[in-house]
């Protein structure tokens, strides 16, 4: 009997096996097919008085489940309003009690996990009664659920402390980390380890042996491992100490972390069935709250849209990069080599001079040496990897390349110098690419031969860690070079956004904003500490002025007098300008030159500058904390919505992708965009407008969203 999610065989031992291949899914995923068939199979073998028991696998090669349906998830808080609280409960709910029927349905239920194992996949996997994991240590097993501001909500925070303790379990729980094959059998939540192809063959011999169909928790002597359960006195401190820890690391951001301590705490002082209820809940808070479903339509939905490349050409056929010459060895180049070539794209990388082509491709060599002393890459790996990445200073070394991506010097005349060079060698088919920050696109495109085939190809800062890449446009630029570019950046596993040409295009132009109205403040006497602090707390990656640090103050004082040229009288002066320009006078480059807003003592901590309050004396009146993080995360949406304006960037979920993964943009907020809706329009309008009178016209509301106020519209439909 084959499903559109499960195939159903009953074997002549009388052994029921059901395969989980979701239709129309490269991964398994927990949908309302899924559940249907799960429950109406589940009927079947408990009806049947033939079948022993049942053994579920997956149908898809090296992957079990990714765990539940996000788009489901999201649908089913499409039009909530409070009197459908109990609605959505029960649908939250309704899985919960699905895997409760399977472990209470008097028939033993095994489990052979053949690959990644994650949210709902493994919550199923814990309500079977037996487990058995394919031997391979890149197997991951986890609950990732606070990742996207939820809590497991289907058995997670119930029954993965009864396998391991509940001190064990909370970091799975609270952090999203996973575990592999052997962590997990050392920490009890799985049996066995076997290869893969006897994992089934393992899971049916369990059940023939006289596995009993019974879990340890609904045993009348059960015990918590490691003692008492919440009454054991560790466990009491732990439960005492946790809430202000993890408000500490979340910055009061995340309220799914307490949610999991809640459920926790409550859930392991009742029986099971009580438990899960515990658990659905507070699940049922979470979705229907802000943060989560922000979180959610950002970093799943829309995330996994721009990731299967939703911009590309239609009409354009894949053109995968074979050979790539990158233009400049410096901590971008070599960065954009490395990610390249560990794609299996052969890489020319090209310097003026050889010594530094040299230390470019050391860039590579050194991240290997990490990743062989911590057995995450081998040697053998290694050495292909550097063997694709060839140095070199002679521009005919580039010649059959496909893509160019060139990061020289921040200058048009040295960028439109390597250009013809490289163009005098490359096929005429070859795209070329500019990673520049700030120069427009169409403005560097006049220096090639062929605008329609060159495009920007902006990345981020260290780029093998960074996700995002921005795509940008050039006024000529053609759907050739834009289908090069997002198959490209496909290749090397990156996020694409796509832009449209401006100065500073959208991420540099909206991410300057941070550091800029934080050097406003500092002028106004405003606490450098509170400051830097606030835009933690408020949920940025780091806090401003040590993002101007590691940017370099010589860049940004440069920038800023480029900026002011190139606009003339539409250039909105700030103090800021002025403390950049005092900094670069007094030699302060940033964390370059060790000084900068900070001071960098060799064998200390980093701390603020405490000559800043000789030229910038504190005020006697201090704002509150809620005040300047309102400054800090207002002036960057705000300029988000005059990109969306200019049409520089095109849609709300590009927006907020290319916040998040751009420049550490609040996650919790979804971005920048689903901020302003969260808040609101009409009441974002108005603070913004009291922000407008007493700092300036930074915070002057764009002619857009004073109509969308009018229009009671919003930038997302739900």
């Amino acid at each position: 009997m084959t499903g559109k999610a499960i195939k159903y065989d009953l074997d002549n031992d009388g052994i029921a096996l059901l395969t989980i291949d979701v239709e129309g899914e490269s991964m398994n995923v927990i949908n309302q097919i899924f559940m249907s068939e799960m429950t109406g199979h589940l009927k079947t073998i408990t009806d049947d008085e033939n079948v022993k028991g049942a053994v579920i696998c997956s149908g898809k090669d090296n992957a079990f489940m990714a765990g539940a349906d996000l788009n489901m998830v999201l649908g089913d808080l499409a039009g909530r309003d409070d009197a459908s609280a109990a609605e959505i409960f029960q649908a939250s709910f309704s899985l919960s009690k699905l895997f409760r029927e399977i472990e209470t349905c008097g028939k033993p239920f095994a489990i052979a996990i053949n690959g990644l194992c994650l949210g709902g996949g493994l919550e199923l996997a814990l309500a079977c009664h037996y487990r058995v994991v394919a031997d391979n240590e890149k197997i991951k097993l986890g609950l990732p659920e606070v990742q996207v501001g939820l809590i497991p909500g289907a058995g997670g925070t119930q029954r993965l402390p009864r396998l391991m303790g509940i001190q064990m379990a909370l970091p799975f729980l609270l952090q999203g980390k996973n575990m592999n094959p052997k962590q997990a059998l050392s920490n009890n939540v799985i049996h066995e380890i076997a290869p893969v192809g006897e994992i089934v063959g393992k899971a049916k011999a369990w059940i023939l042996g006289g596995g009993k169909p019974e879990q340890p928790w609904d045993q009348k002597r059960f015990k918590i491992p490691g003692g008492q359960g919440v009454y054991d006195p560790n466990i009491v401190q732990t439960f005492m100490g946790a809430p202000a820890m993890t408000q500490k690391q979340t910055k009061n951001n995340y309220p799914a972390t307490v949610a999991i301590l809640s459920s926790v705490y409550e859930g392991h002082q009742l029986p099971m069935d009580a438990a899960i209820e515990i658990e659905s809940k507070y699940f049922c808070e979470q979705l229907m709250g802000d943060v989560a479903p922000n979180m959610i339509r950002t970093l799943f939905v829309n995330k996994n849209k721009a990731d299967k490349l939703i911009r590309r050409p239609k009409d354009q056929p894949e053109m995968k990069t074979k050979k790539l010459g990158m233009l400049g060895a410096g901590l971008m180049g070599a960065g954009i080599a490395y990610v390249s070539a560990k794609a299996g794209i052969e890489v020319v990388l090209l310097d003026r001079e050889q010594e530094y082509a040299d230390k470019g491709k050391d860039y590579s060599r050194k991240i290997l040496e990490k990743g062989i002393k911590r057995r995450k890459v081998t040697q053998e790996k290694a050495d292909q990897l550097l063997s694709l990445i060839k140095t070199t200073t002679d521009y005919a070394d580039l010649e059959g390349c496909d893509l160019i991506i060139e990061a020289v010097l921040e200058d048009p005349k040295v960028k439109a110098d390597v250009t013809a060079k490289a163009e005098a060698v490359i096929p005429k088919s070859c795209i070329y690419g500019s990673n520049t920050s700030t120069l427009p696109i169409s403005m560097l495109a006049k220096s090639s031969r062929d605008e329609e085939k060159f495009i920007g190809i902006h990345f981020f800062s260290p780029v093998d860690k960074m996700p995002l890449v921005e795509i940008i446009l050039g006024k000529n630029t053609g759907d050739e070079a834009l289908a090069k570019a997002l198959d490209y950046v496909r290749q090397i596993r990156k996020t694409p956004i796509v832009v449209n040409d401006s100065r500073g295009f959208y991420t540099s132009r909206c991410f300057m904003t941070y550091p800029l109205e934080a050097s406003n403040m500092l002028a106004e006497g405003i606490s450098p500490v509170l400051i830097e602090n606030s835009g933690v707390y408020a949920g940025m990656a780091v806090g401003p002025f040590a993002v101007n640090d590691e940017v370099g103050i010589d860049l940004s004082h440069h920038i800023g007098k480029a900026t002011k040229a190139a606009l003339g009288d539409q250039y909105l002066s700030e103090a800021s300008h002025d403390v950049i320009g005092k900094l670069y006078e007094l030699g302060r480059m940033g964390k370059k030159n060790q000084k900068g807003f900070y001071e960098y003592p060799e064998d200390d901590k980093k701390y603020i500058w405490p000559g800043l309050a000789d030229h910038y004396p504190l005020s006697d009146d201090q704002p509150s904390q809620e005040d300047v993080t309102k400054r800090l995360l207002y002036r960057q949406a705000l300029e988000v919505v005059r990109c969306m304006e200019e049409n520089v960037v095109t849609a709300p979920e590009d927006a907020d992708i290319g916040a998040i993964f751009g420049w550490g943009f609040a996650p919790w907020t979804g971005g920048p965009i689903s901020m302003i809706d969260t808040i609101g329009i009409d009441n974002f309008v108005n603070e913004c407008d009291k922000l407008a009178e007493i700092h300036g016209d930074a915070f002057k509301v764009p002619a857009s969203l004073r109509k969308m106020q009018t229009e009671g519209t919003r930038f997302y439909s739900q």
